[in-house]
């Protein structure tokens, strides 16, 4: 095949497309909205995307609680992310409200906190300017950025 030349896309039948979807989603959580997608890759249409996803949730390889659950867990703990970046990825994937509760629980706040002052800790050594308000500010900036809520960035802050 030669690099000019796209790739043929394979169309996939109902039955093919759900055993490729359970194994795409036993190999990690997955949201309903990421197998959505991928059974639209595959050539489905919307009465048969939709069909699959409820044979997938019926036979638990889909689980939105479960998915937040997973999510928030490795995002905070692995990446170390704030809640407002981690509220708005789970955005994207379309997780209801009720889900999104359930996945706030993998947090524990005392462990935030510790988290949110070691990653300001790390910043705040690693910058080299010497004006106080320019290096708070650039910290504050990181830690937004990072997804941590502004005010509770801004009281550690206050009180280094």
């Amino acid at each position: 095949m030669y690099a000019d030349q796209p790739k043929k896309k394979k169309f996939y039948s109902k039955q093919e497309a759900k055993l490729k979807a359970a194994d795409y989603c036993a190999y990690q959580e997955r949201s309903q909205q990421e197998v959505r997608d991928k059974l639209y890759s595959y050539g489905l249409h919307k009465e048969d995307v939709e069909e699959v996803i409820s044979l997938l949730i019926t036979e638990g390889f889909i689980n939105e609680e479960r998915f937040a659950k997973a999510y928030v867990r490795g995002k905070f703990q692995l990446k170390k992310w704030g809640r407002n970046k981690i509220a708005e990825g789970l955005k994207q994937h379309k997780i209801s409200a009720y889900c999104l509760k359930k996945g706030w629980q993998e947090i524990d706040e005392k462990e935030y906190r510790t988290i949110l002052l070691s990653l300001i800790n790390k910043k705040d050594a690693s910058l080299k300017e010497t004006n106080e308000y320019i290096r708070k500010r650039k910290i504050a900036q990181f830690m937004i950025q990072r997804g941590f809520e502004p005010s509770l960035v801004w009281d550690e802050l206050r009180k280094i």
